[in-house]
């Protein structure tokens, strides 16, 4: 089992590449199914929810080609309706081919999804707008099973108790384009990864409009053509190597960052006291400054501060003077990692999908469990700064969705390395 180990203590410096966006990534090759012809993925990250993604896309009866960063997903042999469980429980994402199932086969039967351990992430707005379209839900020893003789467009809401969801967006949408009539779903969510989403819908013919910024109408067609596209860069990645930046008081140009999809977290460093300066190419974030200010962050859907940068901007308040808040407004469980931080030195008190940081002067090295996916990588900007060494185990989270991750911080002069030992990981062992 993979672990890193981090000797921390040292400012980053230098540039970093950021990689395409996994968020947008998996969407987009369930969307490929939709298609009667190949579709080509190009800026595609090298990481292990992509090859479980492919592999669903496989069992299914799809062509899919991945390497150097690009896939080519051919769907003609699309023909099974059901999505074996051995896949679906390694990775959530699985449950987007449920709208190309549905759309395509008239049928889909899904085991109920896997992923993180960061509480309870149901699956009802993606059911509730399948019934919307005409579909047929059942659940049957862990799968869920739909069925429709047409989708039919209808107009409905999606929005739930926290807000859109990202994924029934995607799922409902793509879904949507092949239904007869039209579809007007009204409180989508609005994140760049599903804005992404739609433009390769459109590019493979889809009739999509987005109303007002608030609502969309889809128009369903016979059929779409594949498309070539390229994936944007993944705003998590690069809000990760801010907080990195920020905690060692490196100075680091982030290269490819997309500055215009980072407002709320570009805002929060400024308002902590990290400089940053926007350019052509990405952004220079320096932490070489006097002083740090505490904060309160609140997380929504966007344009609202992403959960998935919650756990890393915890492990950079751990040293920040004074007293900062997070309030968690979309997994109110998602905070696993505030007990590894405080196996650090962190001074963190969680209560009620909230948590309390006062700050440490300084952080100190431990072995450390990683629970889930950004939680691993709040603990690898932890380590950074650390005294003494971090050792991280559970690290097959970090290959989730971090592509090369310790070599990036090794070209920014971080003192990190990934160790193979033959001890089995408890929890891979029990899943497995």
């Amino acid at each position: 089992m993979d672990r890193i180990v981090i000797a921390g203590g040292k400012p980053l410096r230098g540039k970093v590449q950021i990689s395409g966006s996994k968020n947008a990534t998996l969407p987009l090759m369930a969307a490929a199914l939709l298609a009667n012809s190949p579709s080509v993925i190009r800026n595609v990250p090298e990481l292990r929810d992509v090859q479980y993604m492919a592999d669903c896309l496989r069992s299914l009866g799809a062509d899919v080609e991945y390497g150097d960063h690009m896939l080519r997903i051919d769907p003609r042999g699309f023909s099974i309706s059901e999505a074996p469980y051995d896949i679906v429980r390694k990775m959530r994402a699985s449950i987007y081919v449920m709208g190309p199932m549905l759309a395509r086969l008239r049928r889909a039967r899904v085991s109920l999804p896997g992923g993180c351990a960061i509480g309870s992430r149901p699956i009802d707005l993606h059911l509730k707008g399948f019934e919307e379209l005409g579909a047929r839900i059942n659940l049957e020893h862990g799968d869920v099973i739909a069925e429709v003789e047409r989708l039919r467009g209808k107009e409905f809401n999606l929005s739930g108790a926290a807000g859109s969801s990202v994924g029934a967006t995607c799922n409902v949408a793509m879904a949507a384009t092949l239904a007869e009539g039209t579809t007007v779903i009204h409180g989508p969510a609005r994140e760049p990864e599903v804005v992404e989403l739609l433009g390769f819908l459109s590019r493979m013919g889809a009739r999509i409009e987005i109303i007002r910024g608030r609502s969309l109408r889809i128009t369903g067609v016979e059929g779409l053509d594949g498309a070539d596209h390229t994936v944007l860069s993944d705003r998590i990645e690069a809000g990760t190597f801010m907080t990195a930046a920020a905690i060692t008081r490196g100075d680091i140009m982030i290269e490819y960052a997309c500055v215009d999809h980072m407002e709320a977290v570009i805002g929060k460093l400024r308002e902590i006291g990290v400089c940053l300066d926007e350019m052509h190419e990405g952004i220079r974030v320096r932490g070489d400054v006097e002083e740090y200010h505490p904060t309160t962050i609140q997380t929504w859907t966007y344009p609202g501060f992403p959960t998935d940068l919650q756990a890393q901007f915890m492990a950079l308040l751990s040293v920040v003077p004074g007293q900062s808040l997070i309030r968690e407004g979309i997994y109110v469980d998602r905070f696993l990692h505030a007990a590894e931080l405080i196996r650090m030195g962190a001074d963190i008190r969680v209560l009620s999908g909230s948590a309390t940081i006062q700050g440490v002067d300084h952080l100190g090295g431990a072995p450390v469990m990683a629970s889930d996916l950004r939680a691993s990588a709040a603990l690898v900007v932890a380590g950074l700064a650390a005294e003494g060494t971090t050792l991280i185990n559970r690290v097959y989270h970090i290959d989730r969705g971090y592509e090369f991750m310790e070599r990036k911080l090794q070209q920014l002069g971080a003192d990190v390395a990934r160790i193979t030992d033959n001890e089995p990981d408890e929890a891979a062992v029990a899943s497995a």
